[in-house]
């Protein structure tokens, strides 16, 4: 699949493992992980930070496969998930941060274009997570009030 804004058509990928079981060397329990998950979401950590720390801290390969849920859905049955999509979430920290660039360098051009292109991103994801009842249908991305949204 080719990338939304870019010609490049983006190959790169993990590969995972063919069994879906829990592997048989893994000692740590379902309830554990779960404990783990909770108590670094508390720390706040987002759900792909808390997967990495669990990967290479604690040898758990995928928490799915381990405990029989996901991150995210172990974080919303304990009422610890992001109230924005993590993906949405760094659209929009991105896009103030290149409104504060335009700000400050009003004649750069190049960036008020990409500027146009990651907002039409945040409108698009928007637009799908309404869609999925993620966000509540009348949530608005605005463009002046977003640095509050990611403060």
């Amino acid at each position: 699949m080719g990338r939304m804004h870019t010609p490049g058509k983006g190959i790169a990928a993990s590969a995972l493992p063919y069994r879906r079981s829990r592997p048989s060397w893994l000692k740590i329990e379902a309830s554990e992980i779960k404990e783990h998950v909770c108590k670094l979401a508390k720390k706040g950590f987002t759900p792909s930070q808390i997967g990495v720390v669990l990967r290479d801290s604690h040898g758990i390969g995928q928490v799915r496969n381990t405990s029989g849920n996901k991150i995210l859905r172990i974080l919303k049955a304990n009422g610890l998930a992001p109230e924005l999509p993590e993906d949405l979430y760094h659209l929009i920290k991105k896009a103030v941060s290149v409104h504060k660039h335009i700000e400050r360098n009003r004649k750069d051009k190049d960036g008020k274009f990409r500027m146009i292109l990651i907002e039409s991103r945040i409108h698009r994801l928007v637009r799908y997570y309404k869609r999925t009842k993620q966000l509540p249908a009348n949530w608005k991305y605005d463009s002046r009030n977003a640095a509050a949204l990611v403060a």
